[in-house]
C-alpha cells in the first residue's frame, strides 16, 4: 500500500511539473516584457520631457540688468518680461516692459516692447515703442520712437525723428527723416523723403527723393530718376526727360 502511494504521488508529480515549469517560464517572459516595455517607456519620457524643456519658454521674467534676471538669456518668455535697465532673451511673446534701459531679444518678439530701446536680432510682430526701435529682420506693426530701424522688410506704420527701413516698405512713415533703401508702397510724410530704390505711392516733405516714382511728389524739391506720376513743387526734376528734364510748380510723365 505505501509503495502504491508512493508510485501515484511521483506520477502526478511527474505530470504537475512540466505544467508548472511552463506556466513559471510564461510568467517570467510576461515579466521581462512588461519590465522592458518600462524600461523603453521611461526613455521615451525623459527623451520627451528634454526636448519640452528646451523648447518650452517661461511666463515671467524679472531682472535688473542681465544677467541678473531670473531666466537665462537663452531661453524664451511667453508671458511678461520685467526689467529695470537691461534684459536679454531668445524668443517673446507678449510684453516687455524696460524702466530705464533696453529690451533685447535674439530671436523674433510677438508682442508690445515699450522702454528707452527696444532691440529684436530677429523678426518683430507688434508694437515698439522707445527712444531706439530695432528688428534684424522683418517687422509687422507699430514702431514709434526718436529712431526706428528695420533691416529687413516692413509692413505698417513708423513713426519718429528718423524711420530708416533695409528691405521692402509696405504702409506709411511719419518723420522728420524717411529713409528706404529698397523698393516702397504706401506713403512718406517728412521733411526728408529719401527712397534709394522704386516708390509707388505719395511723399510730401520739403525734399523728396526716389530713384524710381509711380505716383505723386509734393514738396520744395523733387528728385527722382524715372518718374511715372506727378511732381509739384518748387524745383521738379525728372531723370527720364519725358516730357521736359526739370520743371518749376509742376512736372509730370506717365
Amino acid at each position: 500500500m505505501g509503495k502504491g502511494l508512493r508510485e501515484a504521488y511521483r506520477e502526478e508529480i511527474a505530470f504537475q511539473f512540466p505544467v508548472y515549469t511552463y506556466r513559471n517560464r510564461q510568467y517570467r517572459k510576461e515579466v521581462d516584457m512588461v519590465k522592458k516595455f518600462l524600461i523603453l517607456s521611461l526613455f521615451c519620457l525623459l527623451a520627451m520631457s528634454q526636448s519640452a524643456k528646451a523648447e518650452d519658454s517661461e511666463p515671467i521674467q524679472l531682472a535688473i540688468f542681465n544677467p541678473i534676471q531670473i531666466v537665462p538669456e537663452t531661453d524664451s518668455i511667453n508671458g511678461a518680461r520685467l526689467s529695470l535697465f537691461y534684459t536679454v532673451n531668445k524668443d517673446v511673446s507678449g510684453l516687455s516692459l524696460v524702466w530705464l534701459g533696453v529690451n533685447r531679444a535674439t530671436g523674433d518678439v510677438k508682442g508690445v516692447e515699450i522702454g528707452l530701446g527696444n532691440w529684436v536680432e530677429g523678426s518683430s510682430y507688434g508694437l515698439q515703442a522707445g527712444l531706439l526701435n530695432h528688428a534684424g529682420k522683418r517687422f509687422v506693426g507699430l514702431q514709434y520712437g526718436a529712431v526706428n530701424i528695420t533691416e529687413g522688410d516692413f509692413t505698417g506704420i513708423q513713426w519718429g525723428f528718423v524711420n530708416w527701413t533695409e528691405g521692402f516698405m509696405h504702409g506709411s512713415r511719419c518723420g522728420v527723416v524717411n529713409i528706404s533703401k529698397g523698393q516702397s508702397a504706401g506713403a512718406d510724410l517728412g521733411i526728408v523723403n529719401y527712397n534709394d530704390g522704386s516708390f509707388n505711392g505719395f511723399q510730401g516733405g520739403f525734399f523728396n527723393y526716389a530713384a524710381e516714382m509711380r505716383g505723386v511728389q509734393l514738396g520744395l524739391v523733387n528728385y527722382t530718376k524715372s518718374l511715372n506720376g506727378l511732381q509739384i513743387g518748387l524745383g521738379n526734376y525728372n531723370g527720364n526727360k519725358e516730357p521736359l528734364e526739370f520743371m518749376v510748380l509742376v512736372n509730370w510723365s506717365f
